[in-house]
């Protein structure tokens, strides 16, 4: 089996089935590295604790009950008893001889919560295939919504904590089965999730991350209807985000460009406020793309107009990003319909829905007029320093240390873990190294005087 804790430092880099065809015949193009980096390595031990960062719990796995369901304990870190409450539960999950449905119900809550709040691979190691054939019963069966989405944060947790190729050949059919046919939007939805993490951690080939891409976007596309969920926007927004998260994996998405900004333009015109956002940050996260630091030894003129200054270089090396494609036909259009959404106001959206499309379509227009510029990218200049303030988005590690999120791909990245770990990213960004090498070059530094 392909070790998954080398495969990102042997691979690093996934170009697209149609981008290849092309190569020879168009100019080409490098995503930054630690962009396009696969998840692996043994976890290190990193100083910190469980603060939480500036993102909303909006970025939970699925809905709002799971919030319930799951409640993080920190006093299972601090004592030993965590141990041995998880062997009891992995025991009950994986015998599953007369358990009744609150019984499974029990045993997933109390397994998640523990794996959320402690990283435990030394615990689960050796286990993990038998666990995962019980939550593919409970996916398969759906004896209840409640038992089936527990079922599937359970193997996205599973996945995370020790990460196995075999798991995503074992999960992503049933998975987009799950999808297709089962009649819970819930379910569909929190499947949609789990597909995305499979993908991601769970060793699929770079034709099933496309091949999935491909799936995800029919779901945005049609609106619902191609997995029977017509005009739901839960599915759509859920198969927004976690386009956009894969997406991250890929390095040169030009030839996939044009078909996935015409269904996201689209969904621009949603009457939900969560899909115009997911669009708008996917529409950010290709524009972003489509810029590439320089090849080497490649010759750039200072007067190209495709040719600009990194924002977060500070040498006087000249220019750092060059323009390899365009990312959409009609910018033009597009500035004006971002415009007109960062600055909406509709009577029937509420007050903190109209706060949030304000705040993000500003960011997303600003990364869509220089795509240099990251999410929460604020131009003011800094009396301190003379410069620019730039990206403001951070998450807090610790009580003096500060994650920046200052690329698009990091924000999708950072949003994909926190939907799985939520309250417990911190905890498995300091100690589980499958985490950490998901965001690999992040600048994490601590703020003189608290």
């Amino acid at each position: 089996m392909h070790d998954l804790r080398r495969q990102a430092l042997e691979s690093g880099k996934t170009v697209s089935r149609k981008a290849k065809s092309k190569q020879s015949s168009t100019a080409s193009s490098r995503g930054n590295s630690a962009a396009n980096s696969r998840p692996v390595s043994k976890a290190a031990s990193r100083a910190g604790s469980d603060d939480e960062g500036d993102l909303s719990d909006e970025t939970s796995f699925s809905v709002n009950s799971i919030d319930e369901m799951i409640a993080i304990d920190d006093s299972d870190a601090a004592t030993e008893a965590w141990k041995l409450e998880l062997a009891e539960r992995i025991e009950e999950t994986i015998d599953r001889k007369r358990s009744s449905v609150l019984g499974r119900e029990a045993a997933l809550t109390a397994y998640i919560r523990i794996l959320t709040s402690v990283y435990a691979e030394d615990e689960i190691r050796g286990k993990e295939m038998d666990l995962v054939a019980s939550f593919l019963k409970s996916i398969k069966a759906e004896t209840s919504e409640k038992e089936t989405i527990l079922a599937m944060k359970a193997l996205a947790m599973t996945l995370i904590t020790s990460p196995s190729d075999a798991i995503y050949n074992a999960a992503s059919s049933p998975l987009k089965r799950t999808i297709s046919d089962s009649p819970s939007i819930l379910i569909k939805s929190a499947a949609i999730h789990t597909l995305g993490t499979c993908t991601f951690y769970g060793g699929a080939s770079d034709d099933e991350i496309l091949e999935n891409m491909t799936f995800l976007l029919e779901i945005v596309s049609s609106d619902g209807h191609f997995i029977s969920a017509a005009d739901e926007p839960a599915p759509v927004v859920t198969a927004l985000e976690e386009w956009g998260f894969l997406a991250t994996l890929i390095e040169d998405l030009s030839a996939e460009t044009e078909d996935a900004m015409d269904a996201f333009v689209e969904q621009l015109a949603s009457s939900d406020p969560a899909v115009q956002i997911a669009a708008g940050e996917n529409i950010a996260l290709l524009y972003e793309k489509s810029y590439t630091p320089p090849e080497e030894n490649e010759v750039l003129s200072d007067s190209d107009e495709d040719v600009v200054a990194d924002p977060d270089d500070d040498s006087a090396s000249g220019p750092r990003l060059v323009k390899r494609y365009a990312a959409y036909r009609r910018t033009d259009q597009l500035l004006h319909t971002l415009g007109d959404l960062a600055k909406l106001n509709s009577r029937s959206l509420s007050k903190k829905d109209k706060k949030s499309i304000h705040s993000n379509f500003s960011d997303i227009l600003n990364s869509v007029e220089n795509p240099t510029r990251g999410p929460r990218y604020q131009n003011a200049i800094s009396h301190e320093t003379g410069k620019r303030y730039g990206s403001r988005m951070a998450v807090r590690i610790h009580k003096d240390g500060v994650m920046r999120i200052d690329k698009w791909w990091k924000l999708m990245r950072l949003k994909g873990l926190r939907r799985v770990l939520q309250g417990g990213f911190v905890t498995h960004y300091e100690r589980n190294g499958v985490v950490f090498e998901s965001l690999p070059y992040v600048e994490v530094f601590r703020v003189v005087g608290g």
